[in-house]
């Protein structure tokens, strides 16, 4: 079976072609700017001008034509709801033009897949760290569970908020990463409740201490470190609760070498395996879109009605049946 599949929850937009576990080709186009942040509908309108490119890069490069695809899967949610327009509207396109079936998935549980595929775990406890998520999650009972989320930001957006209010530009994490490497130790909010963090206060003080003078090394050095701390603290937590023996760092975050090296000296000391995600998958791609296409179809042959298919912007990763597991 080839999959195409459509990528275009929030900055990137990708079309990938897998056959069953096989990649054939993939291609991205993620919007950026110098200052400021993500506008949803400016980011949308990037969205419909490479479309088209990428669409003619990934068939030639994987010299497929469109009527050798079998399925089209698109990211129906979570996301920003103008950009997955654009995925929805060329899944749409795409499936009347091949007569394939269609399915849409969620964006969430599609890292979660991909992240089990390429680091060939099976029951992992999943730290998935994004723009506008931070979930801890495991499988259990038949479906995904939420064992800890953020309870105002997501880490990756707060991290941006934090780079716009500092001029770092968007996105902001790779540009805290490398001044934190000449920082020292300010002290911020630590904000772990229960299972849960929260990452609002924790900006606002970064924000107050900026305005007053604090090296910006400093700060980004200091945001990591805290922020960090209290996702190890809950996922060890999770281990220990849930009884797994592996974990799976994945989302956009994935790709900060201090936030692995954390959770690698946590599994060790739980006698637990850490599995980071490599960065090309780790971060919103089109590759997971299409194997979660794979894995739902091939699971109970679900598929969308063209003629009433909605996106679903809020739609969480607990709500959804996991049979497939």
């Amino acid at each position: 079976m080839i999959c195409l599949g459509i990528e275009s929850t929030a900055h990137t937009f990708g079309i990938a072609l897998m056959q069953d576990k096989k990649e054939l080709s993939s291609a991205t186009d993620t919007f950026t700017t110098e200052q400021g942040g993500m506008n949803p509908p400016i980011v949308a309108e990037h969205h419909k001008k490479v479309k088209d490119a990428l669409l003619k890069k990934v068939l030639e490069d994987a010299k497929v034509t469109l009527e050798e695809i079998d399925l089209v899967s698109f990211s129906k949610g979570p996301g920003l709801a103008p950009c997955l327009h654009v995925g929805k509207n060329l899944a749409i396109e795409l499936a009347e033009k091949t007569k394939a079936p269609l399915i849409g998935v969620n964006h969430i549980c599609a890292h979660l897949e991909i992240g089990r595929l390429i680091t060939n775990t099976k029951d992992p406890v999943f730290v998935f760290v994004s723009g506008a998520n931070t979930q801890i999650i495991a499988h259990e009972g038949g479906r995904y569970r939420v064992f800890g989320e953020t309870l105002s930001i997501g880490l990756g957006n707060a991290l941006d908020k934090f780079g716009r209010i500092a001029g770092l530009g968007f996105p902001a994490g790779p540009k805290i990463e490398e001044l934190a490497q000449n920082g020292k130790l300010i002290e911020l909010p630590y904000v772990v409740k229960g299972m849960d963090v929260d990452f609002a206060g924790i900006i606002t003080k970064a924000e107050q201490l900026l305005k007053k003078g604090a090296k910006i090394e400093d700060l980004c050095y200091s945001l990591q470190e805290t922020c960090f701390a209290m996702l190890a603290e809950v996922t060890e937590r999770a281990v220990a609760h849930c009884d797994k023996k592996e974990v799976i760092l994945i989302g956009g975050v994935a790709a900060n070498k201090r936030f692995c090296e954390m959770l690698d000296s946590m599994c060790k000391a739980r006698n637990c395996k850490f599995h980071p995600v490599p960065l090309k998958y780790c971060g919103d791609n089109p590759v997971m879109i299409a194997w979660q296409g794979i894995l739902e179809y091939n699971y109970n042959k679900r598929q969308e009605d063209l003629k009433t298919l909605e996106i679903n912007p809020k739609w969480r990763i607990d709500e959804l049946d996991a049979g497939w597991f």
